[in-house]
């Protein structure tokens, strides 16, 4: 069973089928998949699931917190299960492909004290950029 299925359950979250498929769908390292992938490889498990009940499963699931919800430069919102494991994220800037990546540090340390402009900091979240290794190899 997944860590996502694992959660939600642990939280008595009602578990209907097509609940389940979403959250088995969104399982794995390094997913950041887009509300229409998710539908699609959704839908191939569960033919009969709708758009609507896929959006609005990940809506919950956001909203829950046991989803981030991931943008990046005006691309599709893609949803992140890795919600309870502190980590940034490496973009392609050409094909969009995102990674969990764990840096080494507080990135809260990298901001001078003078920069804070009196703010008590919560939280960064830091965006690594580049082109992945198919996009190196077959630039646009």
């Amino acid at each position: 069973m997944s860590d996502l299925l694992e959660r939600l359950r642990g939280r008595g979250w009602r578990m209907t089928s097509q609940r389940r498929v979403v959250a088995e769908v969104l399982a794995g390292d390094h997913v950041h998949l887009t509300a229409d992938e998710v539908h699609g490889r959704a839908a191939q498990r569960l033919p009969e699931i709708s758009r609507a009940t896929v959006y609005n499963t990940l809506g919950e699931l956001v909203s829950l917190g046991e989803v981030l919800e991931v943008s990046t430069d005006g691309r599709a919102k893609r949803y992140d299960p890795n919600a309870h494991q502190p980590h940034q994220h490496l973009v392609c800037s050409q094909c969009g492909t995102i990674r969990d990546v764990h840096p080494v540090g507080d990135p809260l340390d990298d901001l001078p004290a003078g920069e804070r402009f009196g703010f008590t900091l919560a939280g960064a979240e830091v965006t690594y950029r580049g082109l992945c290794p198919a996009c190196t190899q077959n630039p646009a």
